[in-house]
């Protein structure tokens, strides 16, 4: 990568804040059954064929995207599209497409976590298609719109938000006696009651250690910021260890669940009944509680805001996605257009458990309505996509410094480490990352 791309990558991202400002707001999508004029392949001729990979959970009673893309190929001759979904992590899911591309093999168009888009521009895996994106931009708020430009390019269409928000077992709050925590002392003076009962209030999971980036963001620090050209590392301001400090006392008093997001163990504690709430993304509202149907807990959980870590109430993401149009792509026109329509198709996507950031907001699926005892959900979402934080930035590197963070945050979960040492880690990970890929760091 020229080292004039990566200046002005760093100009952008400078201006890059928060990346889900607002999920809600404008007037609904105008017409979604096709794409704007200019962007449609010419009719005759072969039609083009667009390759799509996701990784979109495709939770019982959903939409598949199989569902979707034919509608999309049914209205479109010209424009084929053929998804495909692939089924490891992010991670995984990444050297897939590092290797698949520099193969000359690539999808056209692929599901990117924010995160990860400013390392996958440096390494040359996304394309600019800013000329072709441009007619979609009405369709989306400006703060989502922003979350897929890196160095001021335009890399494809965002399709979804993750807020921080707090999930609760509301009938066994009732039976306990206590409120929803609006501040990090109340939360641990509840957790206290139920851990009283044989329950836990929160997991501790040590591979989601993304959720200790976005609470030291609620809590009013910035990790990553650029100034004169260079960027600074800050993973170890006041909130930062006020938040390690949260974590610490509940680890340390027994008062959460030590288990991975993803493991059986949390599942089952869900479906047991001794997991009684969960500080996440808003993206798990989608098949969290997919443990608990069945269960005499089914239909108890609702979703609350975040307690307030200190920057007022708001609240800072915790992933998010968007379809990326990939390097090597050779309709990026025609992919554009099927990327953008598809993620107006918000109804379709709420159903995947998606918090989607076109203008028009989703109703809440029948299922969500069943696991949640009828609580709008989709507008509590929205409602929290409009809290985020405005002062949050990702950086090239990110994806990185949290799997560096996870084996320090598993040994604090077994009394080995304090928490705190992850901000030291996050720091030394991120700087070491950015250097590599030849960005100048401050000292």
């Amino acid at each position: 990568m020229r080292q004039n791309r990566r200046t002005i990558a760093i100009a952008a991202l400078t201006t890059m804040a928060v990346l889900l400002v607002s999920a809600c707001g404008g007037g609904a999508a105008q017409d979604t059954g096709g794409a704007p004029d200019g962007t449609k392949a010419p009719t005759g001729g072969d039609p083009v064929t667009i390759t799509y990979l996701h990784r979109l959970p495709e939770p019982d009673g959903a939409v598949s995207v199989k569902e979707i893309t034919d509608r999309w190929n049914a209205e479109h001759p010209d424009i084929q599209v053929e998804a495909s979904a692939f089924l490891g992590s992010a991670d995984e899911m990444g050297v897939r497409l590092e290797a698949d591309i520099k193969a000359g093999v690539g999808p056209c168009l692929a599901q990117v976590g924010y995160s990860e888009l400013p390392e996958f521009y440096v390494r040359g895996l996304v394309s600019d298609v800013t000329k072709e994106a441009a007619p979609f931009e009405q369709y989306f708020s400006p703060g989502s719109w922003a979350a897929m430009n890196v160095g001021g390019a335009q890399l494809g269409v965002p399709q979804d938000a993750g807020p921080m928000v707090f999930f609760y077992d509301a009938a066994e709050f009732e039976r306990l006696g206590i409120e929803v925590p609006t501040t990090p002392e109340e939360f641990v003076d509840a957790a206290r009651v139920v851990a009283a009962d044989g329950k836990f209030m929160d997991a501790f999971s040590a591979d989601n250690a993304s959720i200790v980036a976005a609470l030291s963001a609620a809590a009013g620090d910035k990790w990553f910021n650029t100034d004169d050209d260079q960027w600074r590392v800050e993973t170890d301001g006041p909130g930062s260890r006020s938040v390690a400090a949260f974590y610490q006392q509940l680890l340390d008093d027994d008062l959460v669940l030590r288990a991975s997001r993803w493991s059986d163990d949390f599942a089952a504690a869900l479906n047991e009944g001794t997991l009684v709430g969960y500080i996440g993304a808003g993206w798990n509202a989608g098949f969290m509680l997919d443990a608990v149907d069945g269960s005499e807990h089914e239909g108890d959980w609702r979703i609350a805001p975040i307690p307030d870590f200190g920057a007022g109430g708001v609240t800072a993401p915790d992933g998010g996605s968007g379809v990326a149009v990939m390097s090597g792509c050779e309709h990026p026109a025609e992919a554009m257009a099927f990327n953008g329509w598809l993620n107006q198709q918000v109804d379709d996507l709420a159903t995947q458990g998606l918090i989607t950031v076109s203008h028009e907001v989703p109703k809440t699926s029948e299922r969500s309505l069943r696991q949640f005892g009828g609580q709008d959900v989709m507008k509590v979402l929205v409602e929290a996509t409009g809290d985020l934080t405005t002062d949050f930035q990702y950086a090239p590197g990110m994806e990185a410094m949290f799997t560096a963070m996870q084996p320090v945050l598993a040994d604090a979960a077994e009394g080995d480490r304090p928490v705190a040492d992850a901000l030291s880690t996050a720091r030394e990970t991120a700087v070491a990352r950015l250097l590599d890929v030849g960005l100048p760091v401050a000292e």
